[in-house]
């Protein structure tokens, strides 16, 4: 209600000539004029109306004043209506104090003084008026702090919620570098058996190979680990990029496979493959979608007990290509299914410990396949009772040839390399005598510098004819090393090889444009490292400028 609005004025007197003479006195007010011609009819208009002043004769038949002003002070609605008894009888001041007792606030003899009673009125009108806005103004504070009420509590809830979530990322980053050390110092502890192993003279040749063997399974571990951290940070950050071609899933499932079957092998399990008669048919990057089944498939492997079964299965379903990979191993809670594909989750910490892992691998499994626009999902039925992960692609249409990529896991050794003059410059020695060593052996003509001054020093009386050069090295570095090479008059047909641990695209796109010809990230493999060799022989060095740029 505003300052503006009329306000119910009910003017009751069983008198008709009265009631005429109110209503003329009080009608230039602007107010809402109600008239009742019995204490009953005012009732009827309280129950109807919200009522602001009450202007009642005391003498009435049937109900007089004061049992009219005893019955509205009752109603809790009536609590701030002003009640003015109108008498013509002198009334005592007993009858005065008992009309106050009723609920009266006033009181007016006859003959009425027209301007008192408009006064009056008006007075009490304006009071109804500003207590009316006050309660409305208290309700609406009320409401006010009672939503901002829910609003800091809303706050506090999300706040305690967020120091929960800081206190697990708190904790689960701890657990990552404990498992991230642990499985560190896994490959690291056989390795360096087999290093000290290797160092007694009488070792027989089988031993000397076994111990070699383990060293080569070992770093193998060790660069996969290292890899999926590295895709696991390129994917979130939507800097790695699908090589995207036609591609029939029968060969990426064996390139998967072939990955996957030493440890199947090792741990005597039986994998059967079911693949439709004709080849399917994806849209995608053919490394990362290998990555993605052979992922599945090492999960399924570690976590089924040695002379399990695992079953991958092929086939076409509504327009998609679906794989599903099920095992009879250790299975997941109800609980943990919905968890298993967010990033570093283990379903057991110790069944997890046991068998090794970041809880990456199926992080990396959800990200690459939403990349190619599939979905990928895993049901079980709980503890002991097997897992089965669905991988679903969209089908496409024939087109052309499709690719089928070469067989994964075997490196081939390239054709024997003209021997050339090579230069291998870091500053971890032990790095560079090795490479050195495996290129003496390959024919070469090696030697090695333990920085950037060193090299320059070394190369300006060797010229070599390729430098594999590290880039993070102290004092001058890779990238002021290649560049105070190029400004010598001897530095311009010498093939810059970048040898580094950084391995970004932003790092190898760096390196082309300082004018290396190649970049190869460490730990390269032999095969690696003597097929860019092999190709820097085959390419002019104009070319193998303009290649580096």
């Amino acid at each position: 209600m505003s300052e503006q609005d009329p306000v119910n004025i009910l003017l009751v007197d069983d008198q008709p000539a009265k009631l005429l003479s109110y209503r003329a006195i009080l009608e230039e007010l602007g107010e809402n004029l109600i008239s009742a011609g019995s204490a009953r009819e005012a009732l009827e208009h309280l129950l109807r109306s919200e009522i602001a002043v009450v202007l009642v004769d005391v003498c009435m038949p049937d109900l007089d004043g004061f049992e009219l002003a005893g019955m509205i002070r009752q109603h809790p609605r009536f609590q701030k209506t002003a009640i003015v008894f109108v008498s013509a009888v002198h009334l005592t001041d007993l009858d005065r104090l008992r009309g106050y007792e009723c609920g009266a606030v006033d009181y007016m003899p006859v003959p009425i003084v027209p301007e008192i009673l408009r006064a009056k009125v008006a007075v009490f009108a304006e009071l109804y008026r500003k207590t009316q806005e006050l309660e409305r103004l208290n309700r609406d504070l009320e409401s006010r702090v009672a939503a901002r009420t829910a609003e800091l509590e809303a706050s506090a809830v999300r706040l305690r919620e967020s120091e929960e979530a800081l206190r697990s990322a708190d904790r689960r980053k701890d657990e990552f570098l404990a498992m991230l050390a642990h499985e560190l110092r896994n490959p690291l502890a056989p390795i360096r058996t087999a290093v000290q192993l290797m160092r007694f003279r009488e070792l027989p040749d089988e031993q000397r190979e076994r111990a070699r063997d383990v060293i080569e399974r070992q770093v193998d571990q060790l660069v996969r680990l290292i890899d999926d951290l590295m895709d696991v940070s390129r994917i979130t950050r939507g800097t790695i990029a699908l090589q995207r071609e036609s591609l029939d899933l029968t060969a990426v499932i064996a390139r998967a496979v072939e990955t996957t079957r030493p440890l199947i092998d090792a741990r005597q399990q039986e994998l059967a493959v079911e693949l439709p008669r004709r080849g399917l048919k994806v849209e995608g990057d053919a490394a990362r979608l290998a990555q993605v089944l052979g992922n599945v498939l090492n999960n399924a492997a570690k976590y089924t007990p040695e002379g399990g079964r695992i079953r991958l299965r092929l086939h076409s379903e509504e327009g998609d290509a679906v794989i599903t990979v099920s095992d009879n191993g250790i299975g997941i809670p109800q609980e943990m299914l919905a968890k298993v594909f967010d990033l570093f989750t283990q379903v057991n910490r110790a069944l997890d410990r046991a068998h090794g892992g970041l809880g990456i691998g199926l992080a990396l499994v959800r990200r690459i396949v939403e990349m190619h626009g599939g979905e990928v999902s895993a049901v079980s039925d709980g503890l002991e009772r097997g897992t089965e992960v669905t991988i679903r692609l969209a089908l496409i249409a024939e087109q052309g040839a499709v690719a089928t990529g070469s067989a994964p896991g075997v490196e081939a050794r390239p054709q024997p390399l003209p021997s050339r003059r090579i230069l291998v410059v870091d500053d971890n020695q032990d790095a560079a005598s090795l490479i050195a060593l495996l290129l003496r052996l390959a024919g070469q003509d090696v030697r090695t510098a333990s920085g950037g001054a060193e090299a320059l020093s070394v190369a300006a009386t060797y010229r070599p004819d390729v430098i594999l050069l590290d880039l993070a090295m102290p004092g001058l570095n890779g990238y002021d090393t290649a560049k105070h090479i190029r400004d010598e008059s001897w530095g311009g047909e010498i093939a810059l090889v970048a040898l580094t641990g950084w391995g970004q695209r932003q790092d190898r796109a760096r390196t082309a444009q300082a004018g290396f010809c190649a970049h190869l990230v460490k730990p390269v493999g032999e095969a690696e490292l003597l097929a860019v060799l092999a190709d820097l022989a085959s390419s002019p060095p104009g070319q193998r400028r303009a290649a580096g740029a």
